[in-house]
Formats: structure tokens, sequence, C-alpha cells
């Protein structure tokens, strides 16, 4: 199939022309050492040994393929659940352009942040003019109500002060003195996006409450962190909340930004929190946040102004969603209804039909700490085990919580959580200690490939399907849809392994 300019081939049937087919036969020949390819099938094959796997686990200074991003990718993800709200970056513009493209490729929307442009000659004087130009620009040019400020490695490294450069440039008349510019530090090469999120939402919160006397009222703030199925499962919270007729505040509701529609309109801000709600968060009864991991330093302000507060980990399943009406029951005052409680043994009935197929699945899991505990928590309670836990942000005390997890239910009793470890290091338990499927993010597809465990997709980032975020995971609703998710390639699975015709289709059901 030649290519002309008639017909330009796809980079898939260009790279299997035999022309193409020679160029990559010679690379290899010229760059690649020209080791045999029986050595290097014999170091591939010891890589999955448990000798090679207890080096693996061994190494402290290098990381390869962490299940984790930076910070500023949390903050600008933050940034983007509040009203008209434009996200700066002080930093390079290569920085945002990634964490642009990161969150473009996984929503398939535009992501839009905007960068101080440092370069060489603001890391050896200081980024201030940056600074200076950027808000100016910034709001001329895009209108926002607000100017979300974070940093990059650049300018941690060197010590840029943000508060000191934004006063300096309020006086220079880049933006009003009255204009909200709230700030947070989010040095890169510390923590992970998580983080990121954590340091943005305090900073826009305590820019907003600081020095303000508070009235308690009854309003709920919920906050759901970081999430790459925002879309789907804050409107799934917003309708629970609603049929329990709970007075509540979204804080950072990134929903709107991250799903516009497609009218002939641009919508560069669409939707998110209402600046005027912020403020009148100050005097919710309570603050509770979805996802422990991202919030411990907001918690704390909130609890510092008198509220109360709650942690959860993911409401995914029939327990974690239990627990969260529960809590929003107590604080409220609102009793669960009937229809919740309907969805409730809906789930159940549905687990329950198809428990057989899932009993004894043995699964692999990765992702952001709080994601991990909720689903892994999940599949105990379909019969699964969750055999291999692993979140690269995950600390000493997310392991334990994670084994007093396990500790709950005898399909926990051979399953273990590794917090700090990276996918290479998933490679190797896989490799010694084999699942039936993996639960993660797009970038477990060479794992898949690699050792042939099915990829089930459940969290941030997925680049290469397409609206998943769309729908929910949360609430007994969204739990249903997993329960789909893992049966679809369950079942998907077998059919694979048994559609050889007069071998082995004497198991390619039509019922199951």
């Amino acid at each position: 199939m030649p290519q002309s300019a008639e017909k330009v081939l796809d980079h898939r049937p260009l790279f299997r022309e035999p022309e193409y087919r020679e160029m990559l036969k010679n690379k290899k020949e010229k760059y690649e050492n020209g080791h045999p390819d029986a050595k290097v099938q014999e170091i591939a094959d010891w890589t999955k040994t448990w000798e090679y796997r207890e080096k693996n686990l061994a190494r402290e200074a290098l990381c390869v393929n962490p299940a984790k991003a930076c910070q500023p990718l949390g903050a600008v993800f933050a940034a983007a659940g509040f009203e008209r709200t434009m996200s700066f970056v002080h930093g390079s513009q290569g920085c945002v352009a990634y964490y642009r493209s990161h969150l473009s490729r996984h929503f398939k929307e535009p992501s839009s942040a905007v960068s101080s442009s440092m370069t060489e000659d603001a890391a050896v004087f200081g980024g201030l003019n940056n600074m200076i130009d950027g808000l100016a620009n910034t709001k001329a040019l895009y209108d926002p109500k607000m100017i979300a400020v974070s940093t990059t490695c650049m300018a941690e490294v060197i010590g840029d002060d943000l508060h000191s450069f934004i006063e300096q440039a309020r006086g220079k008349g880049s933006v009003p003195q009255e204009f909200d510019v709230p700030f947070a530090h989010t040095p890169a090469f510390v923590g992970s996006h998580t983080n990121g999120y954590d340091n943005m939402l305090k900073g826009i919160v305590e820019h907003f409450w600081k020095g303000k006397e508070r009235t308690a009222g009854e309003k709920i703030n919920i906050i759901p962190g970081f999430d790459g199925y925002c879309v789907g499962n804050n409107r799934e919270l917003k309708r629970i909340l609603d049929l329990m007729g709970v007075d509540y505040t979204l804080l950072a509701d990134a929903s709107d930004v991250y799903d516009t529609p497609s009218d002939g309109e641009f919508r560069m801000f669409d939707g998110g929190t209402p600046l005027e709600e912020v403020k009148a968060a100050l005097n919710a009864k309570a603050t509770i946040s979805l996802q422990s991991a991202c919030t411990p330093k907001t918690l704390e302000y909130c609890e510092s102004h008198g509220q109360q507060t709650a942690a959860f980990k993911y409401p995914l399943g029939v327990g974690a969603t239990d627990e969260l009406l529960v809590k929003l029951s107590e604080l409220s005052g609102k009793d669960v209804p009937d229809a919740l409680t309907r969805e409730r043994g809906r789930l159940v009935d549905a687990i329950a039909d198809s428990q057989s197929w899932l009993h004894g699945k043995r699964y692999a899991v990765y992702g952001d700490p709080d994601f991990v505990y909720g689903m892994a928590r999940f599949l105990l309670e379909t019969g699964g085990e969750p055999v291999h836990c692993l979140a690269t942000n995950g600390n000493k005390d997310w392991e334990a919580q994670m084994a007093a997890l396990f500790a709950t239910s005898p399909f926990g009793r051979d399953c273990k959580a590794w917090g700090g470890k990276d996918l290479w290091h998933m490679r190797s338990l896989i490799a010694t200690e084999p699942v039936d499927f993996l639960i993660g993010n797009s970038y477990g597809k060479y794992l898949e490939r690699d050792l042939k465990v099915p990829l089930i997709r459940l969290t941030f980032p997925i680049f290469d399907r397409h609206h998943h975020h769309r729908f929910p995971v949360w609430g007994y609703q969204g739990a249903l849809r997993v329960l789909v998710t893992l049966l679809d390639k369950v079942m998907d699975t077998m059919d694979v392994d048994t559609n050889e015709p007069g071998v082995t289709d004497y198991s390619f059901d039509l019922t199951r």
C-alpha cells in the first residue's frame, strides 16, 4: 500500500511498509549494540525471576515509571474547579505545557493555564519581572475573576517569594488591589499531584477566609480531591446530596470545565465553585474530604476555624458509600432516602448475581493512595483478592491502613500494599506472583503487553480510551458501573481464551 499525496497513510500501516521495516532493522543493528536476540531474551526472562525481584525491590536511588505526577499538575487541577479562574504557573513554558497536555489528553477538553515563562535570566536573577508582566497579561487577555498562582521546580530552587512578588505586581498595576490572586508553593521535586492539589486548595481557601470572622451555620463543604472521574463523580455526588436534601458547597468542582458542550461557543471558563460560595464556606458546619491523601493541610486549616472535619478514602463500593451517607446524615440531620436504599439493594443484588464469576480473581492495583484503598475494598466485597496494591505516593501509614483493610476479609489474607514503589516494581511483583487482572491507568498497557495480564483502566490518566471520566465510579451507581467494567473484562478474556474452533471452543459459551 504505497503512500502518495492522494493517500497519506496513518502511522500504523506506514511503519509496516518494507522501507520502514528495513530502516528500523538498520537502526537496531547500528544503535542497539547488536546483541543477539537470544541474549536479549535471556536477560528479559531473568528480569521476571525472584532473584531479580529482590534486587529490584531493594533499589533506592532510582525511580522507573512512577505512578504519580508532580505537584503543579494537582495545583492546576484544583484551580480549574473555581469560577472563572485562570491557573498561573510561575515557571517555564515547557512545564505548563505538560500540565495542560496531561489533563487535555485525559479529559479530551482544552485545559487552560498560563506560565510566567521563566528562562535562564530569571533562573539567575529571579522571576519578579516575569510575575509583573505575566499577571498583567493574564488579566488583560483572558479576563478571569481569579488568578491562582503555583510554582515549578525552577521558581522553588531559586527561592522566589510568591506573596512578595504578587504584592509588588499589584503595586505596579498588574492587577487591581482588590483582585483575587491566591497562591501556593508547589515544588515539583517533592510530593506528588495530590500534595499540589492540597496546597493550592488550602491557598485558595485561606485567601478568602484569613482574617474573616466566622458565623457558624449548617452547610457542609465537600471536597472531591484530585479525581480523573470528576465529571461523572461530582455530578453523581450532587445527585446524592440533592436526594438527601443536604445543604452543601462543593469546593473545587471541575466537572463542567472538563465537560463543555460543543455548540459553537468556546468556553475557556465553565462552571466551577462560585467565589462567593467559597467566601461563605467559612461559615460551614463541617468540611468533608472524599480523598484523605489530597487534603490533610486543607482539613487542618478548616478545623482551625471551628469546623468539624471528616476524611474518606474514595467512596467506591457498598461499605464505602454506606459510611459516607451515614456521616452526611449525622452532620446534616437528614435521613438517607428510600431511593438511595433501593440503589444499594440493586448493587448488592448485582454483586450476588455475578459473584461466581468474580470470586477468587486475583488483581494488581495501582494509583493514588485513596483510589487503591477504595478499589481494593470493593474487590474484597466481590470476593476478589487485591494481591498487589501499589501507590508511588503512598507512605508507611498508608501501608498500615491497607494492612488493616486486608485483615477485615478472608480474601485479603495474601494481599500486600507497596507504598513508594513504581511500575517497574509492579512488573517484578506480577512476574513472580501472577494475577488475573491489572487495575490502573493507561500506563499499565505496557505491563499488559509484557506480562500478558489484562488491564482494566479505572483511574487517571486514561489517554488511550475515551470518555471514561464522564461516568461515575462513586456511590452505589458508580460501583455498579465498576462492577460491569470488571465483569466485561473477565468475560472478554474468557472469550479470547476459548475461541479456537475444535480446540477450546467447547467453553465458548453464549450464556454466562
